[in-house]
């Protein structure tokens, strides 16, 4: 064998080496759960990403929402100190503080002094839920609590991945992790379109089988927080909290008065609409949020 074949012969199995390498994906990440408090799950690396500066409010600033406020706090610091708690499913009327209740519930939690491990929050995307055994194999055994959080998750037609979810959360030979509990927000109750549902129903052999098997997704979540749509006086309140705690020194009246002009204009009330107003007022204002 001559140099050149040697070399033609070398070139060629480099070339089949990465080709075989880039089969698999990217590296393995190494995951370092001591750098955030708040991280975000790529799949493709197998890599919690950390956030530096999660998008969140101080749990006080959320008006509205007391009741199940108190009721996902309560379950929270039970799984923060190592009890039993519960899936948790927040479903209702968009922009009503649901995400934003979940990371500031959390951050309330992980500063309390007495909780039993770091409490991680780990956000997947909807895309990602069938990457959720490998997410669950590396969050077991870390030394940390995580809630797991998917922001506005739902399941179209043909979509399948509710079955990987719900394998995850329950149903599968390990089951769910001790120090991982699930969060999820959703405009649908079911998770599933109401349409989907009922063509099941109606095409199905056993019509009966087919929707339960459909709608006992939600049933995974032990707890299910429904959120509605504000009235004006608790619009205003949440508008009045955030202009108090910002220091606005606007009046009462006028603060109102441009409140539900703003409102109006947007053609809906609820705890997005004052925030976005709020943060329009703070621009004329020349103030910091």
């Amino acid at each position: 064998m001559n140099d050149e074949t040697a070399r033609q012969i070398m070139e060629r199995i480099e070339k089949l080496t990465h080709a075989v390498e880039s089969l698999g994906g990217p590296p393995r990440a190494d995951n370092d759960i001591t750098r955030a408090d708040c991280f975000v799950w790529e799949p493709k690396r197998a890599w919690l990403q950390p956030v530096g500066k999660p998008n969140r409010i101080e749990l006080s600033l959320i008006k509205g929402v007391d009741h199940v406020r108190d009721i996902l706090q309560d379950n929270t610091e039970r799984f923060a100190r190592g009890f039993a708690a519960n899936n948790v499913l927040l479903w209702g009327a968009r922009g009503m503080g649901k995400s934003s209740l979940v990371k500031s519930v959390h951050a309330a939690t992980a500063a309390l002094p007495d909780i039993a491990a770091p409490l991680k929050l780990v956000e997947i995307h909807r895309e990602d839920i069938n990457s959720l055994p490998g997410l669950m194999a590396i969050l077991r055994e870390a030394e940390a609590r995580f809630i797991l959080f998917c922001d506005d998750l739902s399941f179209d037609h043909d979509d399948t991945a509710y079955k990987s979810l719900k394998a995850a959360l329950d149903g599968g030979i390990e089951g769910r992790p001790d120090n991982v509990i699930l969060y999820a927000t959703s405009n649908r109750r079911h998770l599933l379109p109401r349409d989907m549902i009922e063509n099941e129903r109606s095409t199905a052999i056993n019509p009966h089988e087919a929707v339960e098997e459909k709608v006992s997704l939600s049933d995974r979540f032990g707890l299910w927080l429904g959120f509605h749509k504000c009235s004006q006086d608790d619009y205003l309140d949440m508008v009045k909290g955030y202009a108090d705690h910002y220091a606005f020194g606007i009046g009462e009246d006028d603060l109102r008065a441009q409140a539900l002009e703003w409102a109006t204009t947007r053609g809906s009330r609820s705890g997005r609409v004052a925030w976005q107003f709020v943060q329009d007022l703070a621009g004329r204002l020349g103030k910091r949020l």
